[in-house]
């Protein structure tokens, strides 16, 4: 079978290639270059030539093709301009899924395919296999990583049955140190290679440095909301419906300046997140400050004291319809229906239990517990068992 593999300069996809190739696989090699502007990492250097070249010396190594291919303006249109629209809405968007289900698995999938590929590998830690349903069709499974620590399949949730179809990932069997030690023993100079860290084939970036390329510094207020504020002493509503209850608990608390007292001054709401704290320069203050909401209109952000927080906490999310994807369409819930799953909405969160409910608007997740800092924008995605079988945009 002939598999381009998606080489990118590290260990894993490093080690990706060599597994193919040793079960006797024409492999080759890709190298997506898709950044050019050093001015906003906090490399010295744009990382993508010192993975360029790593990449092309574990290519040597193992003696397969290699071959740059620069996806930098199509990585501008879909992924990046796209961050600056979310933070700019006051959202909270997750580049590194947009890239897989853009770049990754679209047009860079669609490369490989046009250059005779049969498959496409990454050094994900995720798996993929597949079943055959009554009707003999073949159904794709995306499946968590064997390491717990590095299970990657969060970064997957947005991709199809057609985009699994093509897709392989080697190491997903394997645990992080097991895959340094296959790097060592065949001597890759990525064996030893720090993991790649910030936004995906860009490098490590200061956030509010990249997004002030374009969204202009605009200075607001911040206030304080206090943990006895008769917004969070309100009696439960006796709800008609479990959609009504479910509205209820997802809802966004409307916290207006009177609400509680200006302790602060910050440079744009669009340059802060829900459940940040770093960053603020707040002081005077025993636990640390966290933001609970932003007010986009007049430039304000909310924070309360210590992690604890009562409106950092929600109990349900909503996901709209239109932002709703099913990996696996033979599973999509009707109208009206209900699933028991687990569910996270970060990358490196546990896994949480939690009830999917479907209605004519709107998906549902409502979790077993209360969930700290659940913001629009960010991916939230479920699972059943180890299985990962959709996940939506939270609104």
């Amino acid at each position: 079978m002939k598999i381009v593999v998606g080489l990118s300069g590290g260990v894993d996809s490093s080690v990706t290639a060599y597994l193919l190739q040793q079960q006797g696989h024409e492999v080759v090699a890709l190298f997506m270059r898709n950044w050019n502007d050093a001015s906003v990492t906090l490399e010295d250097e744009c990382p993508w030539i010192e993975d360029s070249n790593d990449a092309l010396m574990v290519a040597q190594k193992l003696g397969i093709p290699f071959q740059v291919i620069d996806m930098s303006e199509l990585y501008k249109e879909r992924i990046v301009d796209y961050m600056f629209d979310e933070y700019q809405k006051g959202r909270t968007p997750n580049p590194d899924v947009l890239c897989n289900r853009e770049v990754k698995f679209d047009v860079f999938m669609k490369t490989a395919m046009s250059l005779g590929a049969d498959k496409v590998a990454t050094g994900h830690y995720a798996r993929v296999n597949s079943t055959f349903d009554e009707n003999g069709k073949e159904i794709f499974h995306l499946l968590a990583g064997k390491d717990n620590n590095k299970d990657q399949s969060y970064f997957l949730c947005q991709l199809s049955q057609d985009q699994l179809s093509k897709a392989l990932f080697p190491i997903g069997e394997l645990t992080k140190p097991q895959v340094r030690e296959i790097a060592k023993e065949i001597g890759l100079v990525t064996a030893d290679k720090k993991d790649s860290q910030g936004l995906c084939f860009i490098g490590k970036v200061s956030l509010p440095q990249f997004l002030q390329q374009q969204l202009k510094p605009n200075e607001g207020e911040i206030v304080e909301i206090f943990k006895d504020s008769p917004l969070f002493q309100e009696e439960t509503p006796v709800f008609s419906s479990k959609e009504e209850e479910l509205k209820f608990l997802s809802r966004k608390i409307n916290y207006k300046k009177a609400d509680g007292k200006v302790i602060g001054k910050h440079q744009g709401a669009q340059f802060f997140t829900i459940g940040q704290s770093r960053g603020l320069g707040i002081g005077g203050h025993k636990e640390s400050c966290f933001i609970v909401s932003r007010d986009m209109e007049n430039n304000i952000l909310f924070v309360g004291e210590g992690s604890h927080f009562p409106g950092l906490y929600k109990k349900a999310l909503r996901i709209d319809n239109s932002e709703l994807h099913w990996v696996r369409e033979d599973l999509r819930l009707e109208n009206g229906a209900s699933l028991e799953v687990l569910s996270r909405f970060r990358y490196r969160q546990s896994l949480q239990k939690a009830t999917l409910y479907q209605f004519e608007d709107a998906l549902y997740v409502e979790f077993d517990e209360p969930q700290s800092a659940i913001a629009e924008g960010q991916f939230a995605s479920w699972y059943i068992d180890d299985e990962l079988i959709g996940s939506g945009v939270i609104s």
